[in-house]
């Protein structure tokens, strides 16, 4: 993105790069929730799966008195890493208040984790133009989105550090985000879950390292 731009307009640019993306369905970022941009994706022939968060208080207040009490719910329970999450969905129709570009459906998305003991609950709402989507396909396709940001952006900041890297001019930055993303998927494709676990194997061993790129 341009330096004295952000990731709103970017993301706009980006979905314009593609001619048709007919059947395709978007999800994206609570900051991407934006009307203009779900105009682009329609444009595109494309649905869309947006989240309602803080960043759109009237909406999301406005969403969260809805009569969610009386609409059917689905859930859904995960179990992995010591961690116990159960999701719970509620869809109906748009509102015509709504007034947000392709809305079809909006839903409630309750995320209750337990981890050690501790309970945490999230509500989210969402915004979709598809208006067939039941709630199990609507939550499984929140779900993919979380687990493309959990498994890649998420180590990229973390693991690898990503927004405190001093590599910021000309095309550094963009080579530096392609080297990482390489290594995450080779050390995907070699069969590894922790990535962090992953980089102490191999830095113990270069002859690993080796070994990986020559037979991925």
């Amino acid at each position: 993105m341009d330096a004295k731009s952000n990731e709103i307009p970017a993301v706009r640019d980006l979905l314009k790069a593609f001619a048709d993306l007919a059947g395709a369905v978007i999800t994206i970022d609570a900051l991407h929730t934006q009307s203009d941009t779900a105009q682009v994706i329609l444009g595109r022939h494309a649905d869309y799966v947006m989240t309602v968060k803080g960043n759109m208080p009237t909406l999301f207040r406005q969403l969260k008195k809805l009569p969610w009490a009386k609409v059917p719910a689905a859930s859904a329970v995960t179990k992995d890493h010591g961690r116990r999450a159960r999701r719970t969905i509620k869809v109906v129709l748009a509102p015509a208040w709504v007034g947000f570009a392709g809305a079809a459906q909006v839903a409630q998305l309750r995320r209750t984790v337990t981890k050690n003991g501790k309970k945490t609950v999230e509500v989210v709402y969402l915004i979709t133009s598809d208006r067939k989507a039941g709630p199990a396909v609507l939550a499984a396709w929140v779900r993919g989105h979380w687990e493309i940001e959990n498994k890649l952006h998420w180590v990229r900041d973390v693991t690898y550090q990503e927004d405190k890297s001093l590599v910021r001019t000309g095309n550094a930055p963009r080579v530096m985000a392609t080297l990482r993303s390489l290594a995450i998927s080779l050390l995907r494709l070699d069969g590894h879950a922790n990535i962090a676990a992953a980089n102490r194997h191999h830095a113990r061993d270069p002859q690993r390292t080796l070994t990986l790129l020559q037979t991925s």
